[in-house]
């Protein structure tokens, strides 16, 4: 089968175009025309793909970067002792990561208007995505007396995963190129309401 009749290639082809044009001309003066001339794909193949048009295909080419950002930051982490030293190395390759990441970067400097919805929207994918990978390491914790014993899992890993989101975006005081600073933020913030007492 060539590549241009596997669909799922060929969706995300259209969606590694989509993500050049944006790095090109940015979220708002992208265009299908953009699209159409990066992925040598016509626009009416490109609306049988995606039949919500331009709006769709960039809601699709956000969580289809964020998936493999997510999946990057991941592997970077999964081999981490301990549920303290996989945050820590989590939101520092985060912070470094989302710092250099060019499009983003760029988006965020002259668009954010129009990432920031997208990004609210992906989140309800990405919270899953982060919580379920957190699981493991809560249960471990939880096994080796390192959590409080009243502690719900569950609930732990959804307020973890909504505090990595926020502070990746957003990580207000905390300087996280600083080790020391991300150690307190780990330690202090994140962990110190679940952490058993020592």
């Amino acid at each position: 089968m060539t590549q241009a009749s596997d669909p799922l290639t060929l969706h995300d082809r259209l969606l590694a175009a989509t993500y050049r044009c944006v790095e090109r001309f940015g979220l708002g003066k992208t265009t299908i025309e953009d699209i159409v001339k990066e992925s040598g794909v016509s626009r009416a193949t490109i609306y049988r793909q995606f039949a919500g048009g331009r709006d769709e295909l960039m809601l699709e080419t956000v969580g289809w970067e964020l998936t493999n950002y997510f999946s990057q930051l991941a592997d970077h982490v999964r081999d981490a002792p301990t549920l303290a030293e996989l945050l820590r190395r989590g939101l520092a390759f985060a912070h470094r990561s989302v710092a250099e990441h060019a499009v983003l970067r760029k988006v965020m400097e002259t668009e954010p208007e129009r990432l920031l919805p997208l990004l609210t929207t992906e989140s309800a994918k990405t919270l899953p995505f982060i919580a379920d990978f957190l699981l493991p390491y809560l249960r471990r914790e939880a096994e080796a007396g390192r959590l409080r014993p009243e502690v719900d899992i569950d609930r732990a890993a959804e307020y973890l995963a909504r505090s990595i989101l926020s502070l990746i975006g957003a990580p207000g005081r905390w300087d996280l190129d600083d080790p020391d600073q991300v150690s307190d933020l780990v330690e202090v913030e994140l962990l110190g309401g679940i952490a058993a007492t020592t």
